[in-house]
């Protein structure tokens, strides 16, 4: 599957890392985590770091899939919005998401600070309301988030334009957000698996997969097996391609970096994500070399040679947008893409056993706008489901769910 289009940021900036040792013998562990992306990665880390012996497969370069095209703002909020999450699952259900999240953003944080160089940041995040209409529910909203102590800030459109430069009809400010170099990030902490002994594989594409009562097994194109106690299929957008009904719909997000900015121009920007509540919406980050990063012209569109072609006009469409609220910005895109992403239609993720597969095959699904937070909540979750423990997001991530 083509995840990809154009010159993802990340991959540019990093380049392809040496490859890693291939399989050379049938192997056992306890948990085999297929995928070597952002979502694997956290996966097998938090896994190997309680003792558990992981073994990690990856058909491509490690974190050359969908993590290299990811625009890596990380969030608490859902693209579901908490009050439309309560109509669907339940008020207390919804708060327990949202504020999971909210709890993400510090797990994620304790993590990149134990690899270094992943340029992880702590940022603010401004979500501003497109148009007057969207007001109202934005109020809802802020009254739902600040009921179940949620820290967020009603901002004015003079405070907005006072903090930002432009105008909109309100905003809700958060503090807890940040943002990371998502390829980095997986390549250290496979590569620190690796080095600590993990048994970590790229270019070792799995065909089969035949899950009994114990365990678990996977054939390898190489022609070996990898026996497991369980299996965690974390191969973000592909991971459908071993259920017989899909369970998400795929789509095509497009993106853009700018070139280097000059010191100051970026004001507020240089601290913040920014975003609204159109959909698809507009979104905007930094790097560390004070790029701007915008994506978002979301459509439906999953034909990679088609979604290539429309790379280069998204990404003027997207420069047009952001110089329309920061008219001062001379933006050039320096370099565009384009990737799959998946949405389903509650935007929560999707983790654990699914009925085809029973126990011993576990999905992490981490679909949506904010697929890292979820990542990170996955991993968690995953760990308690290996280890026979009660993990309060378990019901709620589930396929049992009424999505």
């Amino acid at each position: 599957m083509d995840l990809k289009s154009g010159y993802p940021f990340w991959a540019i900036r990093n380049g392809l890392a040496a490859p890693l040792p291939r399989l050379q013998a049938d192997l056992d562990c306890d948990v085999a985590v297929v995928g070597g992306g952002i979502t694997g990665a956290l996966i097998a880390d938090e896994l190997a770091a309680h003792g558990h012996a992981v073994a990690v497969l990856e058909r491509r370069d490690i974190g050359w899939g969908s993590t290299s095209a990811s625009t890596a703002l990380l969030q608490y909020e859902i693209d579901t919005h908490l009050v439309d999450l309560a109509r669907r699952h339940g008020e207390a259900d919804a708060a327990l998401a949202y504020t999971a999240c909210v709890g993400a953003i510090e797990w994620l944080r304790e993590r990149a600070a134990g690899l270094g160089g992943v340029s992880f940041a702590a940022c603010s995040s401004l979500y501003y309301a497109s148009r007057r209409r969207d007001v109202r529910g934005m109020r809802e909203e802020f009254a739902a988030r600040r009921r179940h102590g949620i820290e967020v800030e009603w901002w004015t459109p003079e405070d907005i334009e006072a903090g930002y430069g432009f105008r909109a009809p309100a905003a809700l400010m958060s503090r807890q957000a940040a943002q990371v170099d998502p390829y980095r990030m997986a390549q250290r902490l496979l590569r620190r698996l690796h080095g600590n002994g993990a048994a970590v594989h790229d270019h070792e594409d799995v065909v089969e997969l035949h899950a009994g009562a114990r365990r678990a097994v996977l054939h390898t194109a190489s022609g070996y097996r990898v026996r497991a106690g369980h299996v965690v299929l974390a191969c973000g957008y592909e991971s459908q391609r071993w259920l017989h009904r899909p369970v998400a719909r795929n789509r095509s997000s497009y993106a853009f970096v700018s070139d280097p900015l000059p010191a100051g121009m970026l004001g507020a920007l240089a601290g913040s994500l920014v975003w609204e509540t159109a959909r698809p919406y507009l979104y905007l980050r930094t790097t560390p070399d004070r790029r701007l990063l915008a994506g978002g012209e979301d459509d439906a569109l999953d034909l990679p040679a088609r979604r290539d072609a429309r790379v280069p006009a998204k990404a003027r469409k997207l420069a047009k947008r952001v110089e329309r609220l920061f008219p001062w910005l001379a933006l050039r895109p320096a370099f565009a893409w384009g990737g799959t992403f998946a949405e389903t239609r509650d935007g929560l993720p999707w983790f654990g056993a699914h009925p085809q597969w029973g126990p011993r095959v576990l999905f992490a699904m981490a679909y949506g706008g904010n697929g890292i937070t979820y990542s990170a909540l996955g991993a968690q979750l995953l760990r308690a489901t290996v280890e026979r423990r009660r993990h309060p997001l378990k019901q709620l991530f589930s396929f049992a769910r009424e999505a």
